[in-house]
């Protein structure tokens, strides 16, 4: 598929009514490997996971080693690619049209509470960057309202994601991204405020499952940094029973 193809099959599993679930990778090998799962339809990176890999801090990768990493995870699959973007590298629009320039078809991009006005500007810049590249490109706009939220009392933090978010979307974002452990009743109070198949979640340790979250009208879930962190244990844990005179086991599969 061309990138605006892309960019269209990625809508199209937005809008679907069942829930989209995206499993986070972070490199091409990672990315080849999950896209080879026949469940798989579309792939999101971890903006985490790319920096740690690269021995940076979250949010704290350049952006040429960004789109450099960017690069190799799209070239590794057919299937389309949203990117964790962190919060736009400083120049959201321009950051946007250099993802798309290496095939990126959609992308989080979060607020980092910063003042309502400033964070609606960056999202009416991606729209206009990818509205001059010709493709329907994927805004999951993240509010930060829950998770940099303090003590304020969830209902506020609630409100405050309604309101962003609607003005985000509003600004022509796809979805909008509330990162945080949802219980069924916040959940529901974000996609009343929302509406259906608006609304992206995490699945976070302690939250709902997919399928609960498909069932109150969630479009998008994804686990960010959490698969990394998987497999990094699996590593870890091979490597002390290597440690204490183990093997390799007998059904370890061969990487294509």
């Amino acid at each position: 598929m061309t990138a605006p193809e892309k960019a269209q099959a990625l809508k199209a599993l937005h809008e679907a009514s069942e829930i989209l679930r995206v499993v986070n990778v972070w490199d091409a090998i990672s990315a080849r490997n999950i896209a080879e799962l026949p469940g798989t339809r579309a792939l999101a990176t971890a903006g985490h996971s790319i920096a740690a890999s690269h021995g940076f801090p979250d949010g704290e990768i350049p952006l040429d080693l960004a789109l450099s990493a960017l690069s190799r995870i799209v070239e590794a699959t057919d299937l389309p690619v949203s990117a964790d973007l962190d919060a736009g590298f400083g120049n959201p629009g321009e950051a946007v049209r250099q993802a798309i320039g290496v095939g990126v078809v959609g992308a989080n991009v979060e607020d980092r509470l910063a003042p309502l006005a400033e964070s609606v500007s960056h999202v009416e810049a991606i729209v206009r960057a990818a509205e001059q590249e010709g493709i329907a490109f994927q805004l999951n706009a993240r509010t930060d309202a829950l998770v940099r939220g303090g003590d304020r009392p969830l209902s506020v933090s609630l409100g405050d994601a309604i309101e962003r978010g609607r003005a985000f979307l509003d600004a022509g974002a796809s979805l909008v991204f509330v990162p945080g452990v949802l219980d069924r009743e916040s959940t529901e109070r974000l996609v009343d405020g929302l509406g259906e198949r608006r609304l992206s979640v995490i699945g976070l340790p302690g939250a709902l499952t997919a399928a609960e979250y498909e069932s109150l009208g969630v479009a998008r879930i994804s686990y960010g940094p959490l698969t990394q962190r998987v497999a990094l244990r699996a590593l870890r844990d091979l490597a002390e029973d290597l440690y204490g005179d183990g093997v390799v086991p007998e059904d370890t599969p061969e990487l294509n």
